[in-house]
């Protein structure tokens, strides 16, 4: 198939035939006609090659005519122009949008949730319905509600969490909006969280004016507070993402340090998905008890529905109680009460499903291997510490640590990040502990929830322990991929 260098290959292409006229045009200039030719003396030897056929491969023949091309006018060729960038949105506006948006996406499950079972069961109207999906939204943020009972501060904390993850969405749109992705600067994050947080507490204070009264009391500035602390973290969480200010934190901060704050962060949810794996399994064992609970209620479908979603609402702080069970301090049900393995003291339990997975009493021998769990979470995390040192985090979890050749880490950054890891886990699980407690009123239930001190020291001494053995395990019996030590990797 033929063609000529203006249209290669017949292409209608203009950028093919912009490629094509850059190869033939040339800046001209005046030939001195007059000036005698010189031949030369020898005629020059140039090595030839013989070009062998390229199996079934065809090129297209080009057909040069050389009247053709002399002829041709030079021509200037258009440089392609970027499209105009699109008008941001201003600032404000991205804020308000992707705060409303986030609030509207975390009240509307709470309100469909509580609204399906007051309104098929006849409690109450729509607008009853929305009032105490509101008072539920309210708690979920962690704002006690007064209640004739007493306080009502027991934070559903998988609706805690959803809304974090959706400012969190919140945040990596306004850095969007605002052209900041990608741009490594924390300062962009921090203004991007505090704007978030500022609309977001407003949201939360116009709420508890709509909420309080009507046998529910809520604190405003209370409320204003509580929003203005998770508008900030979830908010921060996605600014950070968006503009890369995470990678540019970690580069500065010393490779001990990093590790170990990684090291510890992993211990502590294997830990906490060990807890919830306990519990779940408690639960299910339970079911028998906990469907005659439901049925108690007497409340048809709807009701046993809605009572269902609420009692999942609360998996979350279910699993924590249970992580803190297995390390040992864990937890109470009420004033005077105690729930650990080694002593079970209860009384009469609040008439929920989640109560049917509570052991009967202490655990004995097997006891002993629940102990266990927390220690092999933490010891896996110690292993994937070395792991990460060897291989680099894309290979840290695979065994064989294919990939790239490793290299043996030095015996120093296999400890220092280990003994690192324990504090870190130990803030985390104490945190999580103290955010899964409160009270259901005040009377015998104003006790709720593990010990926060008491959980977060054991895990530490836990975490510390194990993280260090199973690293310090893995670096001196497994196969060592490389001879010699090198620089850890990120």
């Amino acid at each position: 198939m033929s063609s000529t260098t203006d249209r290669p290959g017949g292409s209608e292409d203009p950028f093919a035939v912009a490629e094509a006229l850059q190869s033939v045009v040339r800046d001209t200039a005046a030939i001195d006609r007059d000036r005698p030719v010189i031949a030369p003396a020898e005629p020059v030897e140039r090595p030839t090659e013989a070009i062998g056929a390229d199996g079934d491969r065809q090129h297209d023949t080009v057909v040069v005519d050389d009247a053709m091309l002399g002829r041709r006018e030079t021509v200037r060729v258009p440089i392609q122009r970027r499209p105009p960038r699109g008008r941001r949105a201003p600032l404000l506006v991205a804020v308000l949008f992707a705060t409303l948006w986030a609030a509207l996406l975390g009240y509307l499950p709470v309100a469909v949730v509580i609204g399906l079972a007051r309104t098929l069961e006849g409690s109450a109207g729509l607008a009853g319905a929305a009032h105490a999906g509101l008072a539920g939204w309210l708690l979920g943020h962690g704002v006690p509600i007064g209640t004739s009972i007493g306080p009502l501060a027991l934070t559903p904390l998988l609706l805690t969490v959803f809304m974090i993850w959706r400012l969190n969405r919140a945040g990596l749109h306004v850095t969007r909006a605002i052209g900041a992705r990608h741009s490594g600067s924390a300062g962009r994050a921090l203004l991007v969280a505090l704007l978030v947080a500022s609309a977001y507490a407003l949201v939360g204070a116009l709420a508890a004016v709509l909420v309080d009264g009507r046998g529910t009391d809520v604190t405003v500035g209370r409320t204003a507070a509580h929003f203005l602390i998770l508008g900030f973290s979830g908010a921060l969480l996605g600014a950070l993402r968006g503009t890369g200010a995470v990678a540019t934190l970690a580069r500065r901060a010393p490779q001990a340090m990093r590790h170990g704050i990684r090291a510890g962060l992993v211990a502590a949810l294997l830990i906490l998905g060990a807890g919830a794996v306990a519990g779940g399994l408690a639960v299910a064992l339970g079911g028998a008890q906990a469907a005659d609970i439901i049925a108690g209620y007497q409340t048809g479908v709807a009701g046993q529905a809605g009572i269902t979603l609420v009692s999942i609402g609360y998996a979350v702080n279910v699993a924590i109680w249970a992580a803190a069970y297995l390390l040992g301090p864990g937890f109470a049900l009420g004033v005077g009460t105690t729930v650990r393995l080694t002593e079970v003291t209860v009384g009469a339990t609040p008439m929920v499903p989640l109560v049917a997975g509570l052991p009967e009493g202490p655990m004995g021998t097997r006891g002993t291997l629940l102990l266990a769990l927390p220690v092999i979470a933490a010891a896996i995390a110690g292993w994937a510490l070395t792991q990460r040192l060897r291989f680099g985090r894309d290979n840290a979890w695979r065994a064989s640590g294919a990939g790239p050749a490793g290299t043996e880490p030095a015996w120093s950054m296999v400890l220092a990040p280990a003994l690192f890891a324990g504090p870190v886990a130990g803030l985390v699980l104490g945190l999580l502990a103290w955010l899964s407690g409160g009270s259901l009123g005040s009377g015998r239930l104003s006790r709720i929830g593990p010990d926060p001190v008491q959980t977060g020291v054991m895990t530490a001494i836990v975490v510390a322990v194990a993280v260090g053995i199973g690293a310090a395990a893995t670096r001196a019996f497994t196969k060592r991929p490389g001879k010699g030590r090198a620089t850890p990797r990120r």
